[in-house]
């Protein structure tokens, strides 16, 4: 799905980023994964003896950085993913008084987006809550936020994995373009963390919590420093359970645990990385061949912040080169994989440099399979 801007521009006038404050390195993952392994071999070696069980195998910072390229992730509760009887964050339930977690951290991130697009409450007509799990079904978070923030107009969550923030711009710069909202902000609420199954040495170092807003709005009442003009979108999705979390009130486990772990996330790897990256990659170059927009006028892809060597060959893949670490930011070191999210931190913290008529693109990729391109141009 290809979507022009031809009915006055439309701009990202803003964008706005939480970090948790605390943060686990690999070294302290490490330490409580394998004390968990070793308790759980322990307390099994009978059955393990007798070939019933596996044994599970010790995750090493050397196993980490090589998968994954990742040094350490900010999380909303250190403590509980420490814990080795634990290995899950201690994210108490509220009392339907309170603002949600994923509320709070959606506010904060909006705020700072607002503050940068100098933009207040009555100036913004929308809401949209766009991340890979919300917190519950119904009433949508985003309407739990717009209220917080003290938004009037309308307000809606949506998910499609870690591609939500990209179709998230789009769906805003739709509404924007066709006059039902002045300008709507994006957040992304990432609590990942929550749906981690850090029991699991292949996936037990992939995620981290942040969030993300960004203010979309006409062109014509932009009035921050910072604009980028939304040139053109591009959007797909293919079916696929390669990545998938089967989490959901027709299939919880059972009262005695059964398929608990096929409710948190799950991923065959290996395929993902050899579907996804030609997919992306392709895609992308139609995008910009469609625009007459050539490879080398793009000067920065935010890209997705999913794993190292995917980004790394997707972007060979687009450039025809080895990208260099401006043209690629990577995140991924300090927050790792942090879903839809994850481009909008590289997008946030590495655009200040650029100059005016600058050209680059926001890509995002994931479950579904799902992918979004946003081209952008600094104003």
């Amino acid at each position: 799905m290809l979507q022009r801007q031809e009915n006055g521009s439309v701009v990202i006038s803003g964008t706005g980023l939480f970090t948790p404050k605390e943060s686990i390195s690999n070294e302290e993952l490490v330490v409580a994964f394998n004390a968990y392994v070793d308790n759980y071999n322990d307390s099994h070696k009978e059955e393990i003896s007798r070939g019933e069980l596996s044994a599970l195998t010790h995750s090493s910072e050397e196993f980490i950085l090589k998968a994954s390229g990742i040094n350490s992730r900010y999380v909303i509760d250190k403590s509980g993913v420490l814990d080795p009887d634990r290995l899950v964050p201690y994210i108490p339930e509220r009392s339907n008084d309170e603002l949600s977690i994923q509320c709070e951290i959606a506010v904060a991130a909006a705020k700072q987006a607002m503050e940068n697009a100098n933009k207040r409450p009555e100036d913004i007509d929308g809401v949209i809550v766009a991340c890979s799990n919300m917190q519950r079904a119904y009433p949508a978070v985003a309407i739990e936020v717009q209220q917080a923030l003290g938004i009037d107009g309308f307000a809606f969550d949506m998910n499609v994995a870690c591609s939500s923030a990209t179709f998230g711009i789009q769906t805003a710069s739709d509404s924007v373009i066709a006059g039902s909202a002045r300008s709507i902000i994006v957040i992304n609420p990432e609590i990942c963390s929550a749906h981690l199954a850090w029991q699991d040495r292949d996936c037990h170092f992939i995620f981290g919590d942040v969030a993300t807003a960004m203010i979309v709005e006409k062109a014509e009442t932009a009035t921050s420093d910072n604009q980028w003009e939304i040139v053109s979108t591009r959007l797909k999705t293919a079916f696929s359970n390669n990545i998938r979390n089967n989490f959901g009130f027709l299939n919880r486990c059972d009262e005695n645990g059964a398929g608990a772990r096929d409710k948190l996330f799950m991923q065959n790897g290996r395929k993902v990385f050899k579907e996804v990256v030609p997919l992306v990659s392709q895609m992308v170059i139609n995008h910009l061949a469609d625009e007459s927009i050539e490879v080398s006028d793009i000067k920065r892809m935010w890209l997705h912040q999913a794993n190292l060597s995917m980004n790394v060959l997707i972007s060979k893949k687009i450039l025809g080169r080895d990208a260099t670490e401006l043209e690629t930011p990577i995140i991924l070191n300090d927050y790792a994989n942090t879903s839809s999210a994850g481009s909008i931190v590289a997008f946030h913290k590495y655009n200040q440099d650029m100059q005016k008529g600058d050209t680059g693109l926001i890509c995002s990729f994931g479950a579904g399979y799902s992918a979004g391109i946003i081209i952008v141009r600094k104003r």
